[in-house]
């Protein structure tokens, strides 16, 4: 498996945070999607690399880094939150089938990370502003998954009844270099294994600047960054959940159903 993230960098970013801002909305979210499910959950695990901010919202929970391997033990929690880790994972299958090993029958997972519209402006600028400064790329914002793929990874791990939507949150910055400040202080800067290991030249950081000022200013001034934040829902199996009709089982016609009279297909060749 090719090796993505450079973990120890990943935690150093981590371990230097100072802004919470977004990570604080998106577990607000989560905790409505809570309210509105109605059970209650007595075991919850969080996998986060921020607990104190959910100390305040779930403060029985436990909790755990989002580590290559989790540290978890097989049917424990009715409840397992994965939080805005997941687009640095190497595996992200890996996290979601240890995180439903974690479930307890009709046990709930919830996981958020950023999807692939995250930061597009960016990536452009500064994909555009290397190419012309130096002549060539290097990468910079790990790719992000597309919500129409992320679907798919639920039920490839074995969660049961998957759903996958997405936020899309535009924020507005005074200019390019504030708002890469801004993602060193969430702890979301560059930790890609691939990353160039020294500092980037000046003139590409200007130019980058320039290209976002005049193509994603924002219509009060300064600029506008995207974040996209994709929330993946799944329920562990179990058989009191809702199961598929056997094809051709069904006891009544959509036709009468929807009020409408039924045409039959022609045999093919007529």
């Amino acid at each position: 498996m090719q090796t993505l993230t450079d973990s120890t960098a990943l935690t150093r970013n981590r371990a230097r945070a100072t802004t919470t801002f977004l990570r604080d909305r998106v577990a607000a979210d989560v905790q409505e999607r809570l309210q509105e499910v109605n059970r209650t959950f007595t075991q919850p695990l969080i996998v986060t690399p921020t607990p104190a901010i959910w100390a305040r919202i779930l403060p029985d929970a436990a909790t755990m880094p989002p580590t290559d391997v989790l540290d978890v033990r097989p049917g424990v929690h009715d409840l397992v939150i994965h939080d805005l880790s997941l687009h640095w994972a190497d595996d992200p299958v890996g996290q979601l089938v240890q995180a439903r090993h974690a479930l307890m029958p009709d046990g709930l997972f919830i996981g958020t990370l950023f999807g692939g519209q995250t930061l597009h402006e960016l990536r452009a600028c500064l994909a555009q502003a290397e190419a012309q400064v130096t002549g060539g790329l290097s990468p910079r914002v790990a790719p992000m998954a597309e919500i129409r793929d992320l679907g798919g990874l639920l039920y490839r791990a074995g969660l049961a009844l998957p759903v996958a939507d997405g936020d899309t949150l535009r924020i507005r910055y005074r200019d390019a270099h504030a708002l890469m400040h801004d993602l060193r202080t969430m702890g979301e800067g560059n930790a890609l294994a691939a990353r160039q290991r020294h500092a980037t030249r000046r003139a590409v950081m200007a130019v980058a600047a320039d290209l976002y000022g005049t193509h994603f200013a924002h219509p009060d001034g300064g600029i506008t960054a995207t974040f996209e934040v994709i929330t993946l829902t799944g329920w562990a199996p179990a058989d009191s959940q809702p199961q598929p009709l056997r094809p051709g089982s069904a006891t009544a016609r959509l036709a009468d159903a929807l009020g409408t009279a039924e045409t039959p297909l022609r045999p093919q060749g007529d």
